[in-house]
């Protein structure tokens, strides 16, 4: 029992130090090349061990990714910053979609246990946080930008978030396997 729980921690924090890793050179790597879109790709690790590991360690790497994005959009100002950083709404936003990341694709991948299950839960690991982080947005914050929140919603929704989609189930489906051999 002891030791599973060992084993447990010490998978979080590897996956941790992974996100933290993608977080920084994403974050670079985003803000330096003049590209149109800005995909999130943190997420990918939480689903890899929501599938592999299960939903209890991908809801806490969810939500160790929800304290990770306030934590930059608190120190790193940018125009959409209030979203994510410390603010009652804004904590159900940054956290909340981030755990459900965890969880959503464990169950999809049992439910579809083959290749095409993989790339479903990507997709849906995905979307999930866009749907929640997204329709959280809507809901909660609909009152700035006058009312007119819809336009900048469509358009992450039909840049950002396909790109989000297909990067996540390409790369679940291709690392998974890998990892539950070397998991064994």
């Amino acid at each position: 029992m002891k030791k599973n729980k060992s084993n447990q921690i010490a998978t979080i924090a590897i996956f941790f130090a992974v996100m933290i890793v993608i977080n920084i050179l994403s974050s670079i790597i985003f803000n330096i090349l003049p590209v149109p879109i800005k995909p999130t790709i943190v997420h990918i690790p939480v689903i890899i061990a929501s599938i592999i590991y299960g939903p209890r360690v991908g809801a806490c790497l969810g939500a160790l990714m929800g304290l990770m994005s306030m934590t930059h959009n608190t120190i790193i100002r940018l125009p959409t910053s209030y979203l994510f950083s410390p603010y009652v709404y804004s904590i159900i936003i940054a956290v909340v979609p981030r755990i459900l990341i965890g969880i959503t694709p464990y169950f999809i991948y049992k439910w579809i246990k083959n290749r095409k299950g993989l790339f479903i839960a990507g997709a849906v690991g995905s979307m999930t946080n866009t749907i929640f982080v997204l329709g959280g947005i809507f809901f909660l914050f609909s009152s700035v930008f006058d009312g007119n929140i819809q336009a900048m919603l469509a358009t992450v929704l039909g840049t950002n978030s396909i790109a989000e989609m297909i990067i996540s189930s390409v790369l679940t489906a291709a690392l998974v396997p890998t990892l539950q051999k070397i998991q064994k």
